[in-house]
């Protein structure tokens, strides 16, 4: 007889014919080992949850501004020179409203910024690099999606001719940057990635039911997905990953909201949808409103666009971990003029991440504005780093 049986329970079952009594102690010792792994499962979601607070908690902070090398004279490194921004798509608010602040940014250094419009097409993208050769750009700015490798006999052309090529908010850390960028600021979008997952299994309780948007052609997405996967094996045995749509940059108006209504009526347990990158929220917040989903389905996205910002404010969307636009412009510009100037070029971007919810949302105005909630303390920063004032 198994020592685990009680003691009560054994003349019981010893009145049995043993067949009876193997069967009862099997049931009994089955019934058991579920009763312990209730107690592990339940601990094992509740050690979740807890982690995934903590991860969470630094980011609730405001950003703190840290200089990305030394001090030098930016004024002279920038005086009489040129930037093309060419954006992956003119009609993604964050990229424009990058770019709009890089224009300013520009402005009071003596670097002349100017856009490259385009609509999402490699083809595009091809012309905007000669653009810049024909018209003697000193700096061509891929950010956010351009990736290098469809623009490389371009970009050799570029190089031949003095242009210097350089990528922006493009490559997480991890990935190596294309041989023929000039110069390389990465964001931490495997860190994106396990933020998502950590909010999700949080504001969950360790249930959440993910409905994940996501554009597989652009590089960083496969480090973000990387990160949220690894973040929900760690920390979630009851998040699931429900469905993965994707769609390309190009196809956001038309493919994400019909997509994403035919996904949340073929799983009604759904608890969450995580578009990865915040502008395709506008299609998002149609597609749960006409399903019915609004107030149970929660919606965590990254970028911090001021739109998605009023959606958060709004109710709409939950969570946005943003980045100050504004910085990313300085911070842009400040890495493109070292490297034009020789000086080492910064590890990364260096903005901080920033998590807005319902709680502090409305410190990015209302409406939000690009620059708006994450302190001032980076202007000062690097107008002491430029040389502008001590």
């Amino acid at each position: 007889m198994n020592a685990s049986t009680p003691a009560t329970s054994r003349p019981f079952l010893l009145s049995l014919g043993p067949r009876r009594f193997r069967r009862r102690l099997v049931l009994a010792v089955a019934a058991a080992s579920l009763a312990t792994s209730g107690v592990a499962g339940a601990d094992a979601t509740s050690d979740g949850v807890a982690a995934a607070t903590r991860a969470i908690a630094p980011y609730r902070a405001k950003p703190v501004f840290t200089a990305p090398g030394a001090a030098f004279d930016a004024r002279k490194c920038a005086a009489g020179k040129k930037m093309l921004s060419i954006p992956n798509s003119s009609a993604n608010p964050f990229l424009k409203g990058i770019i709009t602040r890089e224009v300013i940014v520009g402005q009071e250094l003596g670097l002349q910024v100017q856009e490259w419009q385009n609509q999402g097409q490699p083809s595009q993208w091809a012309q905007g690099v000669e653009f810049a050769v024909r018209n003697k750009f000193d700096i061509i700015n891929l950010i956010s999606g351009v990736d290098p490798k469809t623009l490389e006999p371009q970009i050799r052309a570029a190089k031949a001719a003095g242009v210097r090529t350089m990528t922006s908010h493009f490559y997480d850390p991890s990935q190596p940057a294309n041989p023929l960028a000039a110069a390389s600021l990465p964001v931490g979008f495997n860190r994106i990635g396990k933020l998502l997952a950590d909010w999700a299994i949080m504001r969950s309780n360790g249930s959440a039911q993910i409905l994940v948007i996501k554009s597989a052609e652009v590089p960083p997405t496969e480090p973000l997905m990387k990160g949220l996967r690894d973040e929900l094996a760690a920390h979630c045995p009851n998040c699931k990953i429900v469905n993965e749509i994707n769609v390309g940059v190009t196809e956001w108006a038309t493919k994400i909201q019909p997509s994403l209504q035919s996904a949340l009526l073929a799983n009604p347990s759904v608890n969450f949808v995580i578009p990865i990158y915040d502008s395709m929220s506008q299609f998002v917040v149609p597609a749960i409103r006409i399903t019915g989903r609004r107030g149970k389905v929660k919606v965590a996205t990254f970028n911090g666009t001021p739109f998605v910002l009023d959606y958060v404010r709004n109710g709409d969307v939950d969570m946005n971990i943003g980045e100050s636009l504004d910085w990313i412009a300085h911070a842009t510009i400040d890495g493109y003029l070292r490297a034009l100037c020789g000086l080492p070029v910064p590890k990364d971007i260096g903005v901080p991440f920033y998590i807005f919810d319902a709680s502090n949302v409305k410190d990015a105005g209302v409406p939000a504005q690009f620059d708006q909630g994450y302190g001032k303390d980076y202007v000062a920063g690097y107008r002491r780093l430029w040389g502008l004032q001590k």
